[in-house]
């Protein structure tokens, strides 16, 4: 998929969670799908929490800060209950949990400026395997001078195309990875760094090719549907999880498919007729 050389971006809202103390990289190695000891310092990566049973408790960036230090960002509303999820294990342990309120910022675009970021902030590589440009987290993060303004409408069409999932849409208590895209697995989980939460059933199906029940998929509509509105296709039953109105391809939305259910398949949203796309949408 090419993107736009026009850098575009928009005010977004993570919930920040810093973790930090002599234990806290032992700690979360246990705890995350991702190879926290493997981070150096100012880099970061993406990190599934997970259910023993390999579903979906959260998936957050991660940015290790400083040797005893790193900062867990989330989708705006859900950085308390990661807290919390982490809390319920932290037992005898030197590690300490708070939740940040910083502003951040998303830059979109091949052509997004990469001039000096102010003190305090950090530029980080964006969610999604296609998508370009960057996001700014940290006290005093705002939209560069050279970006055009894009709405928050806009920003999540543009997730939509390139299949970003959003905490409590499309990744919920019972999401499995593998359904999002090999990408997000690619991103999120090592398989080399040891014994983690829910890493027994996400191991296995990642043995297995990726081979899960249901994939998620896009649908480019001739008209508008609302989120929660039923897809009538072939094999289990679906529903929209996110809907929005893209600049390129006009209606589209994002649902959980059965895996007999291909590209280019038709299909009927609410009684709008619909075209299933293979993630991220060309």
């Amino acid at each position: 998929m090419t993107e736009v050389d026009t850098p575009r971006g928009a005010p977004i809202q993570r919930d920040v969670v810093r973790v930090w103390g002599p234990d806290a990289l032992t700690f979360l190695q246990g705890q995350l799908s991702q190879d926290v000891d493997a981070l150096g310092v100012h880099t970061s990566s993406w990190t599934f929490v997970l259910q023993p049973q390999g579903k979906v408790d959260a998936w957050a960036r991660i940015t290790r800060t400083a040797a005893d230090e790193v900062l867990l960002d989330i989708d705006d509303g859900w950085g308390q209950a990661l807290h919390d999820r982490l809390k319920r294990f932290l037992i005898r342990t030197k590690a300490e949990l708070e939740v940040l309120d910083w502003p951040a910022v998303a830059v979109r675009g091949t052509g997004a400026p990469r001039g000096d970021v102010p003190d305090g902030v950090l530029r980080l590589a964006p969610p999604g395997g296609t998508v370009t440009g960057y996001d700014l987290l940290g006290p005093g993060a705002e939209l560069p001078a050279e970006v055009e303004p894009m709405t928050a409408a806009q920003l999540r069409a543009h997730d939509v195309e390139h299949g970003v999932p959003a905490m409590g849409r499309e990744l919920t208590e019972a999401t499995i990875p593998a359904e999002i895209g090999d990408w997000i697995v690619d991103e999120s989980v090592s398989f080399t760094k040891g014994c983690f939460v829910g890493q027994e059933l996400t191991a296995r199906i990642d043995s297995r090719g990726g081979n899960v029940p249901r994939h998620l998929r896009a649908i480019v509509l001739d008209a508008p549907v609302e989120e929660g509105t039923p897809v009538e296709c072939d094999g289990p039953a679906a529903t929209v999880t996110t809907a929005a109105v893209s600049d390129r391809h006009g209606p589209i939305a994002l649902a959980f498919l059965g895996r007999a259910v291909l590209e280019g398949a038709e299909v009927t949203v609410g009684g709008v007729p619909g075209v299933v796309r293979v993630l991220p949408i060309s």
